[in-house]
């Protein structure tokens, strides 16, 4: 086990990691001081990047070309937002990076802020290197991917206006340098249930909406059986949509039939699956089931679900221009399928060949003590090294 990196180029990604892993760049808080960091560090060695700023002006996308102008080329896309580390046992700092063992712990080191080290470090290279490159390199780098890819989606809307569209795209994402060509997609719901409060010594003058979000829980774990039974893709583990409820808050006080509760959940779905057919199937089960008791006491009762988020299912497909090209490079001949999502579904949507393809693994991330090994680092260089030979051959 080592405790110290061995080239000059590891130990920049290193110091460059530990930079950003500095910026405490959770969602719900501006990403803008990393991004100016970035901007003000590419534009050292002559880059210049654009903002592509939210509408409160709190955060930024940075986008950022070497080579030829136009259209065309390749983007290395990643994110600069993390997810929080409230409530979780640390054993050091997460915003401070420790290395032991050949390990770089931190928040971010794995997703995914060790990826867009790899492609910094490398930019005085690919900047020495511009006069010959045949395809411009784009660094496309998003905020708040964490809640629902809010930064990628409007910058990819200026591809081909403002901003020159990649023809490529290589998310780097975790996937310890594996050529991966599919994702599930993440759906996001938000079911409220109105009752009817009453003393809790008469239940029968109210309708507990703890009681009926309780049902529909269950109804959503009958639909996932279900779902189980008609599809089943054995690329992925698991092997079906799954739903998960992550969420659920109601009730005032114990002598109270609740009047209102409110619970959150999500369908991880395979290609093809129709997620926003299951909140209709959950809506039926409540017209059918529940709502004729509940306005039978109170006709002001209800149940209604809102969506929150979409992230389609991405499937690039082997024989894509880009999973042709990332399995060429990597020297690899076998994609795979994972089954969380990233921001490759909105490229590839918008036309952009796309694979995911980064240094980590993703069992890492959101935990504490994220870490990734400086090893996932170094072959994500020479992975990155061979993307600009091929850009300039």
């Amino acid at each position: 086990m080592r405790s110290q990196p061995v080239t000059a180029t590891t130990r920049t990604v290193v110091e460059i990691l530990d930079r950003l892993v500095g910026f405490d760049t959770t969602s719900s808080k501006s990403n803008l001081p990393m991004a100016e960091w970035v901007r003000d560090y590419l534009a050292s060695f002559g880059v210049t990047s654009t903002f592509v700023p939210s509408e409160d002006g709190t955060h930024a996308s940075l986008f950022a070309t070497i080579g030829p102008s136009g259209a065309g080329g390749i983007g290395l896309s990643g994110h600069m937002d993390v997810v929080p580390t409230t409530g979780q046992p640390w054993d050091s700092d997460p915003y401070r990076m420790v290395e032991r063992d050949g390990r770089l712990f931190g928040r971010g080191t794995c997703d995914m802020k060790g990826f867009v080290a790899c492609v910094l470090a490398l930019a005085p290279e690919l900047k020495a290197r511009e006069a010959n490159l045949r395809v411009p390199i784009h660094i496309v780098l998003s905020y708040d991917e964490e809640v629902g890819c809010t930064g990628v989606k409007p910058m990819i809307e200026k591809f081909g206006v403002t901003l020159p569209k990649p023809r490529i795209v290589i998310v780097g994402e975790p996937t310890r340098m594996s050529i991966v060509d599919a994702h599930k997609g993440g759906y996001r719901f938000r079911t409220e249930v109105t009752g009817k409060d009453a003393h809790s010594s008469k239940p029968q003058l109210g309708v507990s909406a703890i009681r009926i979000a309780a049902d529909l829980i269950g109804e959503l774990g009958r639909i996932e059986a279900r779902l189980k039974e008609r599809q089943s893709d054995p690329r992925f583990d698991p092997p079906y949509a799954s739903i998960t409820v992550s969420g659920i808050e109601g009730g005032i006080a114990h002598n109270i039939i609740p009047p209102k509760c409110t619970f959150t959940w999500g369908v991880r779905a395979l290609p093809g699956t129709d997620a926003l057919g299951i909140s209709r199937d959950l809506q039926a089960y409540a017209e059918r089931e529940l709502l004729p008791a509940m306005r039978a006491v109170h006709p002001d009762c209800k149940i209604e679900t809102q969506t929150l988020g979409i992230l389609p299912p991405f499937s690039s497909g082997p024989a894509s221009e880009a999973t042709t090209l990332a399995l060429k490079l990597a020297g690899q001949n076998e994609t795979f399928a994972v089954p969380y999502g990233t921001e490759a579904s909105h490229f590839q949507a918008a036309g952009c060949s796309t694979v995911v393809c980064g240094p980590g693994c993703i069992d890492q991330a959101h935990q504490p003590n994220e870490f990734i090994e400086i090893a996932e680092l170094e072959k994500c260089v020479a992975f990155l090294r061979k993307v600009a030979a091929w850009a300039e051959s």
